[in-house]
């Protein structure tokens, strides 16, 4: 079976060739942990995201360089060392071969687990969607242009490579992995689980997952007309970075606090995230301005929201849900914003469900953020963090602490 080599660039190869090459020899000796090799190339690939004309085209690629800046990847590094115990070393090893299968709706996040699993020592595969979008091929020029002054030992270990749907492809590759890591909807992550895996392999599943957004009134109130500005703007990036498809997205936002103060922060934010689309010239495209109107009447027809309200043009759309803990988990489109007011934060963890990843705040005192996770008790919402860092990729994510998860430890005891 051929696939399209997308890095290293090259020709179509078949499948099996890629594979051979990647159980071979690495130049250098075999990679480690941290390899200076592989660091050195991350940090030159990051730089080049900085671009200031690629971050004004394609804004979500600025915390990416960020990300692989040599003190954040040295940082992840420190935290996987494992102290010696009663006579007992620990060594941390690479996972071995990773195979990713990133979603197609949001370009970039494979670099961040490609990244930490080649930081991590990982010979990776990673299948790039012959969907994806204009923002994972500047991602791919970029890391080509890294490559040239890279140690061979990158090329030798590193494939991005792109096919269509081919369940013998899949199943090739899934044969050949240590680690499946896979994202995605429900479905696509239970169709690729039906391919088996090897004896000692496993899976990392990233599915469905529905986020929130809550805003204390008396914060709101009590914020310069600056902040509020700035919690729009984060609002903002928050959500229509990608369409509001991504898992971290808020798809809901709850105003804490008396009922008339809640109504005027939730009117004064909606104001001016209207505003701001407004002053940027945005507008949805035809189709999604119509996936957005079939699914917000859908929501309001089945009795769930009160009233439902367009602004900017349609690019915001504002539902007042019937019952504050029925809230739509399911994608309505860009700028679709269900909303209800609640007393306190912790009366909204009464709706959380597994599925539930992040939950972005403004305005809240630390205790009451911490009763909030109390009263969820695990049962979801990984993730509390502010306006403005809902997609702010962090190692660990969706509960997992991803470099830990690309390796694995070997205990040596001493003689006695």
């Amino acid at each position: 079976m051929m696939i399209r080599q997308r890095f290293p660039a090259g020709p179509d190869r078949p499948l099996a060739e890629v594979l051979d090459d990647l159980a071979g020899e690495v130049p250098g000796g075999p990679l480690t942990v941290g390899d200076p090799r592989i660091v050195d190339f991350l940090t030159a690939f990051g730089r080049t995201l900085l671009e200031p004309a690629l971050i004004r085209s394609h804004p979500e690629l600025a915390p990416l360089g960020f990300f692989l800046r040599r003190a954040e990847l040295d940082a992840q590094l420190a935290r996987l060392a494992e102290p010696d115990r009663a006579g007992i070393r620990t060594l941390r090893f690479p996972r071995g071969l990773l195979f990713h299968i990133p979603p197609a709706n949001v370009d970039t996040i494979f670099v961040y687990a490609w990244a930490l699993a080649a930081l991590t020592g990982n010979r990776n595969v990673v299948r790039v969607s012959p969907r994806s979008g204009a923002a994972a091929d500047r991602v791919l020029e970029r890391l080509e242009s890294a490559l040239a002054a890279a140690h061979p030992a990158v090329a030798a270990t590193q494939r991005m490579i792109t096919y269509d749907r081919d369940d013998a492809a899949t199943a090739a590759l899934s044969e050949a992995c240590d680690l499946r890591v896979v994202w995605g909807g429900d479905h696509s992550v239970a169709a690729v689980r039906r391919t088996p895996l090897g004896p000692a392999a496993r899976d990392l599943a990233f599915p469905d997952r529905a986020s929130f957004a809550a805003v204390h009134a008396g914060g709101w109130a009590a914020a310069s007309d600056a902040a509020r500005d700035q919690a729009v703007l984060d609002l903002y990036n928050d959500s229509y970075w990608f369409d509001q498809a991504a898992c971290a997205s808020p798809r809901a936002v709850y105003f804490v606090g008396p009922p008339d103060a809640a109504d005027a922060a939730r009117d004064d934010l909606f104001d001016r995230l209207a505003a701001l689309l407004a002053r940027r010239g945005e507008r949805p495209d035809p189709a999604m301005a119509v996936h957005k109107r079939v699914a917000a009447y859908g929501v309001a027809a089945e009795g769930r929201a009160r009233t439902l309200s367009f602004r900017a043009a349609e690019a915001v759309a504002v539902l007042d849900l019937a019952d504050p803990l029925d809230v739509p988990r399911t994608w309505l489109g860009a700028g679709a914003f269900p909303t209800a007011s609640v007393a306190a934060l912790t009366d909204v963890a009464a709706m959380v469900q597994r599925r539930d990843q992040t939950l972005s705040h403004f305005g809240f005192a630390p205790e009451d953020l911490a009763a909030f996770a109390s009263a969820a008790a695990g049962r979801g919402i990984d993730r509390i963090v502010p306006f403005g860092s809902a997609l702010s990729f962090a190692p660990v994510w969706d509960g997992y602490d991803l470099p830990r998860e690309f390796t694995r430890l070997t205990t040596v005891a001493a003689g006695r």
